[in-house]
């Protein structure tokens, strides 16, 4: 069973193939479930040109953001763009394209990407900039926009817990876009807190089957708050 083992023992090993102007799919909601690791190793490779496409690009100082202080990102596909100071001027001076998308339209772009699905009609964006451009159609007296699936050359995801086959656990709300992105890479990387041994896992607690995870390797993270309420 060695061959379905997808452990390796490097981020270097785990981003191995990227290179400029690839497209990346990363999971996370802000810095929950962020795959801060693989993030790190890709701003280490100093690779350029990228077109990322996830939730948001994480904060000024952290998560995807980091790859903005050297401008790796060439175009960035979200729906939240608030928490980073970085992106707001790079694409205010037109350094960084964004393509802003509803964040329901993004998870079926997603999800419609790993399923082999090109294409879905949403009513979300229909009378506003989002539909510019797109087909139209009318269902049920409703209006419909076109909107494309998207896949990426490389997803980058983090779960909770994995065996060696990589069947996935996510933990609570960090389990968030981080699912449907592992299904939408044409290679898929998944970091994780806790590696067991094939049988370790409830199959009921299984969230992603391994099939869609190429390699998967344990990191430790940092926890980061992106912004701390406390009590006075």
């Amino acid at each position: 069973m060695a061959g379905f083992n997808k452990v390796v023992d490097s981020y270097e090993a785990a981003m191995a193939g990227l290179e400029d102007n690839m497209t990346i799919i990363a999971g996370g909601f802000g810095l929950s479930g962020n795959p801060e690791n693989l993030i790190k190793e890709i701003k280490r490779k100093g690779t350029k040109g990228l077109t990322v496409i996830s939730n948001n690009c994480g904060t000024t100082e952290h998560g995807l953001g980091i790859l903005l202080f050297d401008k790796q990102i060439k175009k960035m596909v979200a729906s939240y763009v608030g928490e980073n100071a970085n992106f707001e001027t790079q694409m205010m001076s037109g350094e960084l394209e964004v393509e802003l998308t509803p964040q329901g339209t993004l998870a079926e772009k997603m999800r419609a990407g790993g399923a082999g699905i090109p294409a879905f009609f949403t009513a979300t964006g229909y009378g506003t900039p989002v539909a510019e451009g797109k087909e139209v159609r009318e269902f049920n007296g409703r209006n419909y926009i076109l909107e494309e699936a998207v896949t990426g050359d490389f997803a980058i995801v983090k779960a909770w817990k994995a065996d060696t086959f990589g069947n996935l656990v996510f933990r609570k709300t960090a389990r968030n876009f981080n699912p449907l992105a592992a299904t939408a890479g044409k290679i898929t990387v998944v970091e994780v807190e806790e590696i067991v041994e094939p049988g370790e896992l409830d199959p009921d607690e299984i969230h992603t089957p391994g099939i869609y995870v190429n390699r998967l390797i344990k990191g430790t993270f940092e926890k980061i708050i992106e912004q701390r309420t406390v009590r006075s």
